[in-house]
């Protein structure tokens, strides 16, 4: 998986300010809903934050991967943001997040879901990538830095 299969300019976000668990992931949630049409801003919200009660998906070194299936999602779609102060996502190392990538899947994808959850996972765990990431100060540097990792 490449990460330019599944993000688009559109949906990548930089230095975002004054925000908690919650606004993160409805940031998510609007920013893919205004790019993606037939996809609801709430329902795909109220999915993330579900999936987000069965565990956290931070996933370490102040990166979460919030992560759900969606009806009417013909792809794999992302959206990425950085904050401009890390959050407490109840992340698996106790540490704040400030590096998030959502991920949304079809509803019937059950490898592919899991092959892309596993690959991001593994490029963010990337030290130098994730500090490419956090030194991105506009939308367009964080997108041409996630693209090329």
């Amino acid at each position: 998986m490449h990460i330019e299969q599944i993000l688009a300019p559109q949906r990548t976000l930089s230095h975002i300010e004054g925000v908690s668990k919650k606004r993160a992931l409805e940031i998510l949630a609007n920013t893919i809903a205004e790019q993606e049409q037939g996809l609801d801003a709430d329902d795909i919200f109220r999915r993330l934050i579900a999936r987000e009660r069965l565990g956290s998906t931070g996933i370490g070194h102040g990166v979460a991967i919030p992560h759900c299936r969606i009806p009417g999602c013909a792809a794999t779609l992302g959206a990425l943001i950085t904050l401009k102060e890390p959050i407490d996502f109840d992340a698996v190392d106790g540490e704040p997040v400030d590096v998030l990538f959502a991920m949304l899947v079809p509803e019937q994808a059950n490898d592919e879901h899991l092959q892309t959850l596993a690959s991001l996972a593994s490029a963010l765990n990337d030290d130098g990538f994730r500090q490419a990431l956090r030194s991105a100060d506009t939308a367009a540097v964080l997108y041409q830095t996630a693209i090329d990792h």
